[in-house]
């Protein structure tokens, strides 16, 4: 009986699935990347035998072109076993300016949730106005304050 990583082994070995190797070789090489870079990697995707990686940030270009020929030159020695079946003869990156869309859960739920706070006020002010319909309205106000003070 095979388990699930037989099963994945067998079916990225066929034609129609070999997407799935080429991002097994993808994600093997990212992993040698160290982990702030690793973070500005958008995706990445080969194309015509090259190994574009799309970063988010301009200093990830910049620290990726510092290490792009360390990086070629351990391909070359060394090629991992994910890669066995991808020629890779150049390795290309470049920054794209288009905003990411991350939909967020937390503020959804935040606007279901009605927050109350206490009453801070009391209620106990002065109504220095001599207009009745402004003396009437503030004086409403004040009582609205009590009765929520209260309870």
């Amino acid at each position: 009986m095979k388990n699930s990583s037989d099963i994945l082994n067998s079916l990225q070995n066929k034609p129609q699935f070999s997407k799935l190797s080429h991002y097994k070789c993808i994600q093997k090489i990212q992993s040698v990347f160290s982990a702030p870079l690793q973070k500005m990697i958008k995706f990445a995707y080969i194309k015509n035998n090259t190994l574009f990686f799309v970063l988010n940030h301009p200093g990830a270009k910049q620290e990726f072109d510092n290490n792009i020929q360390s990086i070629k030159s351990a391909l070359k020695f060394h090629t991992p076993q994910e890669c066995s079946e991808e020629t890779i003869a150049d390795i290309k990156a470049f920054v794209t300016h288009t905003p990411s869309l991350h939909v967020s859960i937390q503020p959804i739920e935040a606007a279901k949730k009605m927050l109350a706070y206490k009453e801070r006020a009391t209620g106990n002010f002065a109504i220095p106005v001599h207009d009745e319909k402004l003396k009437a309205l503030i004086l409403s106000i004040q009582n609205i304050i009590k009765e929520k003070n209260d309870t």
